[in-house]
Order: structure tokens, then sequence, then C-alpha cells
């Protein structure tokens, strides 16, 4: 059966994608948001996030600027690019779609 982390790992780049679509984050802000907006059942470890942001960095689907954090400290701040807002739009598409079959075996129809 897959667990939580299971899930979290095989959707991870869409969280990261969906969550950047909002503004520019760093990493910390990243899983704090994911993390909020699903009322804590979603926690991105940082041993998962920064090799994803990395591969999305490399894949042109987000870019990077370093800056100063609210708390004062440095940080790389990931901000979505055109290709990552395509990037986006297809991965939820394909999210859309597979969530609706696990559905439809679930309902036995």
């Amino acid at each position: 059966m897959a667990t939580r982390t299971d899930l979290l790992q095989g959707t991870l780049d869409l969280l990261i994608l969906r969550t950047l679509r909002a503004g520019e984050l760093h990493g910390w802000g990243i899983s704090k948001r994911v993390r909020s907006l699903s009322n804590d059942v979603l926690q991105i470890s940082q041993g998962s996030l920064y090799p994803a942001l990395y591969r999305l960095e490399d894949r042109r689907l987000i870019d990077a600027s370093w800056g100063i954090s609210t708390e004062g400290r440095k940080a790389k701040f990931y901000r979505l690019t055109d290709l990552g807002r395509e990037a986006l739009a297809q991965e939820r598409a394909s999210w859309r779609a597979f969530a609706g079959a696990i559905e439809a075996v679930l309902k036995g129809t």
C-alpha cells in the first residue's frame, strides 16, 4: 500500500509548481505553504524538496535568484517560468484524470 510519502514523491513537482504559481518563494516558504494548504497532511522534507527544486530548475520550469528572507537570512527564491506554467497545466490535467480514475474504481462504477 502507498504511504503518504510515496504519494508526495509522485506529486512533488506538481505541488511545487502550483505553489509557485502564486508567487516567488524560498524553499522553506514552499514547504510551509504546502503544509498549510493541506492542513498539515502533506509535509515535504528538505531531502525531497531541494532535489526536486534543482530538477525543476534544470528543466527550466522554475528559475531562482538570491535574496533576503523575511527572517533576514540569505535565501534562494524560486519562481515559475513560462515553460513551468505550461508544465503545470499539463500536470494538473494528468493528475485530475488519474484522481478521477482512482475515484471511479473506489466507487465501483
